[in-house]
């Protein structure tokens, strides 16, 4: 007898260390390690892990290093082939379009009103991830996009031509309008891409002009306040459903305050950017009221012929914001 008690304290003390084993979890981070939102992405898994007591623990993979990038991301998520994903939501607006109203050129004009939108939409986008199998954590804006060129852009005639990566449908649609002629590029070659000409220009913010060096290719930075796109984190519901209410309650916790720490530091980021670029030599200007009125017109265009399709509440939310 004394000799069996040990053994079966023993397979207790097992049974126990096992069932107490952390839930591990990979988030797959399409931009590389010192992105903003990745970096949001590993501040939010340190939180987790926090308030889990390290009974929930998330890798964050940055780069795409899982190999998962763009508009398969849902589907990706949906079929559990990554437990979680950073999605920039207007990349897989082909597959929910509600996610591409972030995106949408000139609907908001400050951070303010972009955090108002998002809130009205937040609704919206919760019910597009669950019907992907997916729970919607966070989101956060990165700073708002601009025009960054080699020649200066000061009316619509400077815009014919122009060859410019823009990151969605939207933004392609808006440049084409105007004139433009975009084109979709990975991120990782869109520095290449404008040393051999192949682009002239990018549609994107300042911080990602800053992160870029684009100073080394390019001189001018249009502050057109394009929008204000946001990125998402979900969890496949499968792997959600299998936390504890605890466990749940502790990563709703730890996305609220992300979220709100992302909104603080994208405004921030865009007022520390702005000037480091200028620093670099980069001449920052906003548009006159000619190239505004025609940018305005161009974005009503697009905006309208997105509500096509759209459920009669985010039609409702984009008639309240369109200029």
């Amino acid at each position: 007898m004394k000799r069996i008690l040990p053994i079966l304290l023993v397979l207790v003390f097992s049974a126990g260390t096992a069932l107490a084993a952390p839930v591990k979890l990979d988030l797959n981070a399409v931009y590389g390690a010192t992105s903003f939102h990745t970096q949001g992405a590993m501040n939010f898994a340190k939180k987790v892990e926090a308030y889990t007591n390290g009974g929930v623990q998330i890798t964050v993979h940055p780069g795409g290093a899982l190999g998962f990038k763009g508009p398969e991301l849902l589907k990706v998520v949906k079929d559990g082939q990554v437990p979680m994903s950073d999605i920039l939501m207007g990349v897989v607006a082909g597959s929910e379009k509600v996610f591409g109203i972030s995106s949408l050129p000139r609907l908001v004009s400050t951070f303010a009103d972009a955090r108002a939108l998002y809130e009205e939409c937040k609704p919206l986008y919760a019910q597009a991830a669950a019907k992907w199998n997916q729970k919607f954590l966070y989101a956060a804006p990165w700073p708002p996009s601009g025009l960054v060129t080699k020649k200066a852009i000061n009316s619509v005639a400077d815009l014919k031509g122009l060859k410019t990566r823009t990151y969605d449908k939207n933004g392609a649609n808006f440049l084409r309008a105007l004139g433009a002629s975009p084109l979709s590029l990975p991120w990782g070659e869109v520095y290449s891409s404008l040393r051999t000409g192949m682009i002239d220009s990018v549609l994107t913010s300042a911080e990602s002009t800053k992160n870029g060096k684009f100073w080394e290719v390019l001189s001018f930075f249009k502050d057109i306040n394009y929008a204000f796109p946001l990125n998402m984190v979900t969890i496949n519901l499968d792997y959600w459903k299998a936390l504890s209410a605890d466990q749940q309650q502790a990563v709703l916790k730890a996305a609220a305050e992300t979220e709100a720490e992302q909104w603080a530091a994208s405004e921030k980021r865009t007022v520390d950017a702005l000037k480091v670029i200028q620093e670099h030599g980069f001449k920052v200007s906003k548009p006159d009221a000619a190239l505004s009125a025609a940018m305005d017109k161009a974005a009503a265009g697009i905006v309208a012929e997105f509500k096509q399709g759209l459920k009669p509440e985010a039609v409702a939310i984009l008639e309240k914001y369109a200029r």
